[in-house]
């Protein structure tokens, strides 16, 4: 496969899943919002997604109506749902020859939803969760084109290297922001709320309750977040399928690129799996996180140098 095609699919793929992401977080946050407005604020989902400094997130900080503008809409945001669907709508075109035409065309759907200016009225004046209702069911839609018709070969292993990386630093990434907000003190008393909101906001509410049965503690939040590998949304099980889509690459050409970003997905997963709360606790949880998310991104600029002909 060639570098460009290999490089674009990959990007598409992990501008989507950042899209799910922010989508997802928005509409969780806005409904804590409307439960407890004096006590909410937008700041952790501005500092994970925005690129503003500390005076204009204070400006946005208590208006969700102006966020939620900001996060889909804003064209001067690189991480909004506009810049990210035009994206990676950009990416697909360029190689529609290895892609079905079906996921062309479900692209291409999303970018037009998103361009229509009936969007930024529905969002200002109308039910705002409806209209992010709307926009997941279009994410939900390009995952579920992606798996039934995509051809198993080279493209959906980028494809799908792309979106693990992107959601194992999307889930550690939350995590630490919400940990921020406690001092990363464990022990910290919290409502209830707090967590259901976290885990809600990444699809993780059902299994934490049919998993844990001693009430919401931060530890156990965070072990369903980093190591539970039957939740599809956790670090390890980020990485483990990470891990089995990079080894689908392996071939006689680039066998130097390939040993080197093995080793380090690897060396990376090994960490994540021998870890637990109680250890991870002890080397420091931010220190631990920010460490995850560094070296997602050294995997990322390794591939580039490999892979996509960036060096």
């Amino acid at each position: 496969m060639l570098s460009r095609v290999a490089d674009s699919l990959y990007w598409m793929s992990r501008y989507m899943e950042r899209t799910d992401s922010i989508l997802r977080m928005l509409k969780i946050n806005y409904a804590s919002s409307q439960d407890s407005p004096e006590d909410f604020s937008w700041q952790p989902v501005l500092r994970i997604f925005g690129s503003l400094d500390d005076d204009a997130v204070s400006d946005l900080d208590n208006n969700g109506r102006k966020v939620l503008q900001y996060m889909v809409l804003d064209r001067d945001n690189p991480n909004s749902v506009f810049n990210m669907v035009t994206i990676a709508r950009e990416n697909a075109r360029g190689v529609q020859d290895n892609i079905t035409t079906e996921l062309w065309k479900c692209l291409n759907e999303f970018y037009h939803v998103v361009r229509e200016e009936r969007l930024k009225y529905a969002l200002q004046f109308e039910d705002p969760v409806t209209v992010l209702d709307a926009l997941i069911k279009e994410c939900m839609i390009y995952f579920g084109v992606t798996d039934i018709t995509m051809f198993r070969g080279e493209g959906l292993c980028f494809m799908n290297v792309g979106k693990y990386m992107e959601r194992a630093i999307q889930s550690a990434d939350i995590l630490d922001v919400k940990l921020s907000n406690l001092s990363y003190d464990l022990d910290k008393p919290t409502d209830t709320a707090y967590w259901k909101y976290l885990l809600m906001s990444i699809s993780g509410y059902s299994l934490y309750l049919k998993r844990y049965q001693s009430g919401f503690e931060a530890r156990n939040v965070i072990d369903q977040v980093l190591f539970n590998v039957d939740f599809p949304r956790s670090v390890l099980y980020s990485l483990n399928q990470l891990t089995r889509y990079f080894e689908r690459l392996k071939g006689e050409q680039n066998q130097e690129g390939f040993a080197k970003v093995q080793f380090m997905i690897g060396k990376l997963r090994s960490k994540v799996q021998y870890s637990n709360v109680q250890s991870v606790s002890r080397i420091g949880l931010h220190d631990y996180l920010t460490e995850i998310t560094t070296e997602i991104d050294d995997i990322g600029s390794t591939l580039n140098k490999y892979y996509f002909a960036y060096s």
